[in-house]
């Protein structure tokens, strides 16, 4: 299916007059909207724009407020909670990262924590401001459903769960690994069924368990398999890492885990999804400039590690969104049509215009 490009500030535009129309305030809006672009510029094309219309569908099912009160819960010199208010997760995610850098500058590290939240857009986006700082940022997220069923299992009990880590260099960009801890996340199935394509064989199974290259398919039953896809290949170390992440972003700050939200919460509308952040100085550890040197230099290795194919150089986690971004400066954000067409009958409902023409 064709896609048409758009200029990131043109997609801004569209994402706030959208959300103003929701009644989401300037103030919350101005951080959500520029997480959501800079995701699309990164080439994450699964959680910037291609995320309005389950937003839409959540706030019409009263899943998540557009006018949140965030607020600090409780802090201390290297830890932070913050209350999302339940609104969405991007504008108290910005706060707790920036939380969480001042206090690492100020005391070496810092933890912080968010609650009664929702989807925050892709994890590595708040890991790298940290690194753009001067900083290792190390950021995950819960998430409202269950799509990921662990090793020996039929049930889905963990979402995908992602972990981010982005560390600071000196002549190269920021080291930045952005990974979900199931074989691939669910917006990836988004994308897929946006365009029409099938998916690789092994991403997810349908409700009988057997595999399933149909992404209308996969998305229907949610069930993705654990990094590592099957027990041979020690798919029991994703389903451990998912639950790693389930204790830091829901047990730590006391968000919902998912597959007991009824039980304990019956009629619950908000899914309280949490987060957490965390910032480390390497300058608390010995000198910064050294510290970036020898990343410049492990980075420089590995991309003169001897490829497998010459067509297919080494990459760094990271280097696909850095070349995205620079191309999409350039030649704008791809959109694909079946997008547009949902983004344009969201605005008509918001009575917000539709910019993307």
């Amino acid at each position: 299916m064709t896609a048409r490009n758009f200029p990131a500030d043109t997609i801004g535009r569209q994402l706030a007059a959208i959300f103003a129309a929701w009644g989401m305030p300037e103030a919350i809006a101005r951080p959500t909207v520029e997480v959501m672009v800079e995701t699309d510029l990164s080439g994450i094309d699964s959680h910037g724009i291609a995320m309005m219309p389950l937003y839409a569908e959540q706030r019409a099912e009263g899943r998540w407020v557009a006018a949140p009160e965030i607020r600090i819960v409780r802090e201390t010199a290297v830890t932070g909670l913050i209350d999302g208010g339940h609104g969405l997760g991007h504008a108290p995610s910005v706060r707790a990262i920036g939380m969480a850098i001042e206090k690492a500058k100020a005391s070496g590290l810092a933890a912080i924590g968010v609650r009664n939240s929702n989807h925050y857009g892709a994890a590595g986006i708040y890991a790298l401001r940290a690194a753009e700082r001067g900083l290792i940022g190390v950021a995950t997220t819960n998430v409202w459903k269950a799509s990921v069923v662990p090793t020996r299992s039929r049930k889905a009990m963990f979402g995908t769960n992602p972990i981010a880590f982005a560390a600071p260099a000196g002549r190269n960009p920021p080291f930045v690994l952005d990974m979900a801890t199931s074989t691939v996340a669910i917006g990836k199935l988004t994308v897929a069924k946006l365009n029409q394509k099938p998916i690789p064989e092994g991403w997810a199974v349908d409700d009988t368990g057997r595999p399933t290259i149909d992404p209308v398919t996969a998305l229907k039953h949610r069930l993705l398999s654990p990094l590592g896809g099957i027990p041979g290949m020690s798919s029991h170390k994703g389903y451990g890492l998912a639950a790693m992440v389930e204790i830091l972003s829901a047990m730590l700050p006391g968000a919902f885990y998912a597959p007991t939200r009824e039980r304990h919460h019956p009629g619950t509308r908000h899914y309280n999804v949490g987060h957490f952040f965390l910032a480390i100085d390497p300058g608390a550890f010995r000198d910064p400039a050294e510290f970036c040197a020898e990343i410049d230099d492990m980075i420089d290795a590995l991309h003169g590690a001897v490829p497998v194919d010459k067509g297919l150089p080494v990459l760094v986690p990271g280097d696909p969104e850095h070349t995205a971004r620079a191309l999409r400066q350039a030649s704008g954000v791809p959109i694909p049509a079946s997008l547009l067409a949902q983004i344009k009958e969201i605005a008509r409902a918001a009575g917000a215009p539709f910019l993307l023409e």
